[in-house]
Parts: structure tokens; C-alpha cells; sequence
């Protein structure tokens, strides 16, 4: 059941569409395009603590983008109510993201001035995927990255959907 303030995610998602390669399924290389403006290689990070993330960085722009399968952690979203809200400087809740529930959140360590912003979606009560942007140099100061993260969200959402079929 979920705590801390999480909601319940009503019609959660197999954890089976976690079991592969984010770099390869979370974000197509078109939605890539639209996010960065190109479609860089995605870079594996193995968090034995968390799980599976990738990072797409465009090296002019300095624009990066990142989605992480949060798979040794079974708590859901209560774990990052509990956790990262009380060390969050932005702290904005979705009711829904094609029907999930999400938090987009910024730490106080990883600052609001950096333009980055990461949005954690509830895929089950059990399980989350974080998606992350750092907007590109000449938007730091002038735009929000939690305005514009959700984006990505929704992106890898309906990714994670088509793999389950739904």
C-alpha cells in the first residue's frame, strides 16, 4: 500500500516492461530529435541500488535528458515522497501522466538555477520510472525545467505502455 502522502496508482503497468534496456526503449530516437534537437547515443549507468538509467547528452547545447528504471527499490512513489520531497526545492504533483501519478521535483542540492528537473512516475505501487532533463545552456535562467520535463514523462510513459501492450 502506499504511504507518505503517495497516491495509488490505479491500473499499474507489468514490472516486465522494465526488464530491458532503457537506452534502447525509453525514449525513440524521433522523440530524442524533439527533446534535444538531435538523437546522441544513450549512456548506461548500472546503479546496483536503483536500477538501470540512461543519459542522452547533446554536446553543443549542453541539453541532456534522462530516464531511470527504478527497479531494486519496490516502494513506488511513496519511497520518493518519503525521501526526496523533504530535500526538494521544487516539489510539483501530476495527478496524472496518461493515468499514472507523478511528482516533478528538484533537490535543493542539485539547485533550480542548473536547469534540471526530474519527474518520477508511478507505474505501479510498487515500482517507478524517473525521467530527468537539464535544459540546454542558453535556457538555464530562462526557462522551467519542471515545466517542461513532464514532456519527457509522457514520452516515456507511452513507451512503456505500447511494450505492455495498453
Amino acid at each position: 500500500m502506499p504511504h507518505s502522502g503517495a497516491p495509488k496508482v490505479e491500473r499499474p503497468l507489468p514490472a516486465s516492461v522494465l526488464s530491458g534496456d532503457p537506452c534502447q526503449e525509453a525514449l525513440k530516437p524521433d522523440q530524442l530529435e524533439q527533446i534535444l534537437g538531435n538523437a546522441p547515443q544513450g549512456e548506461r549507468h548500472d546503479n546496483p541500488a536503483l536500477g538501470t538509467a540512461c543519459n542522452w547528452i547533446n554536446d553543443t547545447t549542453g541539453a541532456t535528458v534522462g530516464v531511470g528504471y527504478t527497479t531494486k527499490v519496490h516502494d513506488g512513489l511513496s519511497a520518493v515522497y518519503q525521501n526526496t520531497r523533504p530535500l526538494s526545492s521544487v516539489w510539483r504533483e501530476f495527478p496524472s501522466i496518461q493515468g499514472f501519478p507523478a511528482a516533478a521535483h528538484t533537490t535543493i542540492s542539485s539547485g533550480t538555477q542548473g536547469g534540471f528537473c526530474q519527474v518520477s512516475i508511478g507505474i505501479s505501487d510498487s515500482l517507478t520510472v524517473d525521467a530527468s532533463l537539464i535544459l540546454r545552456r542558453a535556457k538555464v535562467g530562462k526557462a522551467d525545467a519542471c515545466e517542461l520535463a513532464p514532456r519527457v514523462a509522457d514520452m516515456v510513459v507511452t513507451n512503456l505502455r505500447k511494450k505492455a501492450g495498453v
